[in-house]
């Protein structure tokens, strides 16, 4: 019959139906195997020669290698046809389209959901590397981050992606966590406004955000990357989940597991987290896929499953849809359950309406579906193009933070005589976190390029209009990197290499040239600072991923020191005198104390993708302004255990500890060249702030310079006394402010009573009735007023539909 024909006798191919109707009509039609198909991932690229891309990967059950048989019944989604290995995305896009039309002739022909990841830009060869999520933190600028969600997005769509693996809403808890640089903050309101700004600039396109990790994995203990949680369920309501509320509230279409067990219960098998928070209270109707072998994970790690079947029926159980990334336990193992009586069809059924509905949204289902990809008729097929690369920059900018600042050191003078330093300073990729391309899938395939133009810092200085003296030196090389990788490589080919005492042999030796080397580096690096005027000093992390780097998934930290032997070089290059500009590309923040009232100056780039050179090199010349504020506090000496601005007093210095965990550098930190003045901040007369209404809050700020002055008003939530402890300060309103020359500007700010709201003793959200202070200042620690208000009303409960942020409105004068 002619698809045509087809069409008239299938409700579910008539567009003009409603999509419920249409999936009712399918579900029927479907056999077994078909409705199963669709409810996992294909992975086609993957085999034992790709790069390990996801924990276990290749120690997990790999997918066949001829898919013939597995595709003829259809498929859920297909996995990162661009993302597993370089493709020409032209390339790419004609491969997809055959498959897309392959899978509309296999079982009920229903095409395939794609996804990618998309956390630093679609992770694909030859796509735009922006900042990483530690960055957009750095910047305070949710429209910013809104607008680079949409151009992330409009590049998925045109390459027929649709659904993108991001944003990463996890709360940073633990700075030697390795994947603090793909969180944005320390604190939940942060992550939540700047992550609900990139889900909506993303759904806007039409493409799917799907939130990670859901939720409670970044509170793993010891900062350890898929370790145990045992935070109590007030951290989890008051800190974890709110990002995730905001960015559902946003218009998020999916959202993906967290690997941990939350006080012993696997997220991928908890069906508290996944259906009765998420969907019975949230209300969430979108899709649950399962972060990469999760569900496998229940089997094999977990051990709450005692097979691979009972994984997939505790999954499904849960409130997982779809297994990503590839068919396991929701393949034969789920079909087996199902033929033996041990696996309700009800659960998937409920699965596959979900994952229906939502492709039938997407217009997969639509009679007059095409495979073909919008940039297989684009004339300009570039996927970073000029507006793009514009907007990395912008970003990168924006998120640039001034930490110290000695006596002017900066910006620097042009013809100034500069050696530059460092093991970061000439490396192309030196600003990219662990989920852009060439970190993430690029390191496996060391004969093909970057993909993109992404000058070195040494190059943006040398090319800098400032006409800079320049000398270059590595200065040392950091471990655990590119030298470790090659070390292991020339180890495993030594003779004997196989035999233990071989092993150790090589590495011994190799271990003992690696130390003569460093000592050569550090010694020309030293010789070189002693010649010039001032020493830019550019240290680091190696974004990677389980080892392969000091900072990214899977390379968590034993301790906050300057990875390798950065802090013995930095320590020699102060010794010679010569004035010394940190210039710091990392993925979380390190312990600097130590130096820290020795170095002229230091600037922070929170891996701020391809422009990030350039900008990095606009702002040590101060043709731009650092307008960059801390999303995390830099610990102060010794200072390794975890710990936020965001605590009670108990977490405070004491005089019952030996630990004082207070930060070097606070949360909200950043200095600027021309700071804006603050002349008045103000509230209503009577301070009195309804229970059930909003507070007007003002700061005025006023622009001396010559240049724009950007300031951000972090207003800070003091509440003396409640049901239970609480954070000494809470951030619950951060708008950023550009003064022009010359002029004043007023902000004010209208607060909801919501966003004092916590979890009381009963377990219950409440906004609680009395006396509360206001702290506002340019920092956690940098408080310019303490304003007294009362909260007069009734105690209310609040839920979901609470109000999460302030409305903010800027006016001239």
């Amino acid at each position: 019959m002619a698809m045509e024909d087809t069409a008239l006798t299938e409700l579910w191919r008539d567009s003009a139906a409603p999509p419920a109707d249409r999936v009712k009509d399918l579900i029927p039609r479907m056999s077994v195997r078909e409705k199963v198909a669709q409810l996992y991932g294909a992975w086609v690229g993957a085999d034992a020669t790709s790069g390990e891309v996801a924990p276990f990967q290749h120690s997990s059950e790999l997918p066949p290698a001829d898919w013939s048989d597995v595709l003829r019944h259809g498929v859920g989604q297909l996995t990162r046809p661009f993302g597993t290995a370089p493709v020409d995305p032209v390339a790419g896009a004609l491969a997809l389209a055959n498959s897309q039309r392959a899978l509309a002739e296999a079982g009920q022909g229903i095409p395939a959901l794609v996804h990618e990841e998309c956390l630093t830009g679609l992770g694909a060869w030859q796509a735009t590397i922006y900042p990483a999520p530690l960055c957009w933190g750095a910047s305070f600028d949710p429209e910013l981050v809104r607008r680079m969600g949409e151009q992330i997005g409009r590049t998925l769509r045109r390459l027929g992606v649709h659904q993108g693996l991001a944003p990463v809403l996890d709360v940073a808890r633990d700075l030697r966590w390795g994947r603090v640089e793909e969180t944005i903050a320390e604190d939940p309101y942060l992550v939540g406004t700047l992550g609900a700004a990139y889900v909506e600039g993303l759904e806007s396109t039409g493409v799917i955000a799907t939130l990670k990790h859901f939720a409670g994995y970044s509170a793993s203990r010891a900062g350890r990357n898929l370790a145990p949680v045992s935070i109590g369920p007030r951290e989890l309501a008051d800190v974890i989940l709110p990002p995730f509320e905001m960015a559902l509230r946003a218009g998020a279409r999916s959202v993906m597991n967290s690997y941990s067990d939350n006080d012993g219960v696997p997220v991928a098998g908890d069906p508290a987290l996944l259906t009765d928070l998420l969907r019975d209270t949230y209300g969430f109707t979108g899709t649950v896929v399962s972060d990469y072998f999760a569900v496998a994970f229940l089997h094999r790690l977990h051990r709450t499953a005692g097979s691979k079947g009972q994984a997939a029926v505790q999954a499904l159980a849960a409130g997982i849809d779809v297994e990503l990334p590839t068919l396991d336990c929701f393949g034969t193992p789920l079909i087996a359950a199902l033929e033996a009586g041990e696996a309700d069809m009800t659960l998937v059924d409920r699965a596959l309406e979900r994952v229906l509905l939502q492709k039938c949204e997407l217009g997969l289902l639509d009679a007059d579906w095409s495979p073909e990809p919008p940039i297989l008729s684009e004339v300009d097929q570039r996927l970073d193009d000029d507006e793009s690369r514009e907007l990395a920059g912008r970003l990168a900018r924006r998120a640039i933070v001034l930490l110290r600042n000695a006596d002017g050191a900066l910006p620097l003078a042009p013809g100034k005589r500069l050696a530059v330093v460092g093991p970061r300073a000439h490396v192309a990729d030196a600003a990219f976190g662990c989920y852009s391309f060439p970190r993430h899938i690029g390191v496996h395939h060391p004969d093909i390029d970057l993909g993109v133009e992404a000058r070195t810092v040494l190059e943006a200085l040398q090319a800098d209009p400032a006409g800079y003296q320049i000398t270059y030196a590595q200065g040392c090389p950091i471990p655990d990197t590119e030298s470790s990788l090659r070390l292991r490589a020339e180890r495993a080919a030594a003779e004997g290499a196989a035999a233990a005492e071989g092993a150790a042999a090589a590495e011994a030796v190799n271990g003992e040239a690696l130390r003569e080397l460093g000592d050569r580096q550090i010694a020309e690096a030293v010789a070189a600072a002693r010649e010039a005027e001032v020493c830019v000093a550019v240290l680091g992390d190696v974004s990677g991923l389980f080892g392969n780097g000091t900072s990214g998934e899977g390379c968590d930290a034993s301790d906050l020191r300057l990875p390798g032997r950065q802090g013995e070089l930095l320590e020699a290059l102060l010794a010679t005198g010569t004035p010394v500009v940190l210039v710091l590309l990392v993925g979380r923040p390190y312990e600097l104390s130590r130096y820290a009232d020795r170095l002229a100056a230091v600037v922070c780039g929170f891996l701020p993708g391809e422009e990030g050179a350039n900008a990095l090199a606009d702002v040590l010349s101060g043709r731009v302004d650092p307008a960059g504020r801390l999303p995390v506090g830099f610990p102060a000496e010794g200072a390794n255990q975890p710990s936020t601005y965001l605590t009670a007093t108990l977490g405070l210095r004491s005089d019952v500890s030996t630990v004082d965990p207070t930060p070097l550098y606070p949360f909200g930190h950043g200095l600027s060249y021309n700071p804006a003045v603050w002349t008045d901040i103000g509230l209503p007369a009577g301070r009195v702030w309804p229970t059930d209404g909003t507070l007007r809050l003002a700061v005025t700020l006023r622009n001396d310079g010559t240049t724009t002055a950007g300031e951000v008003v972090q207003v800070y939530l003091h509440d003396p006394q409640a049901e239970v402890a609480r954070p000494v300060q809470q951030l619950i309103a951060a708008p950023r402010v550009d003064v022009e020359p010359g002029t004043t500007r007023t902000v004010t700010v209208d607060l909801p009573a919501d966003v004092t709201s916590y979890t009381g003793r009963a377990g219950r959200r409440i906004v609680e009735p009395g006396e509360v202070e206001l702290w506002v200042g340019a920092s956690s620690r940098d408080i310019r007023a303490r304003l007294a208000a009362r909260l007069a009303g009734p105690r209310r409960e609040v839920g979901f539909d609470r109000a999460f942020q302030p409305e903010v409105r800027i006016v001239e004068g």
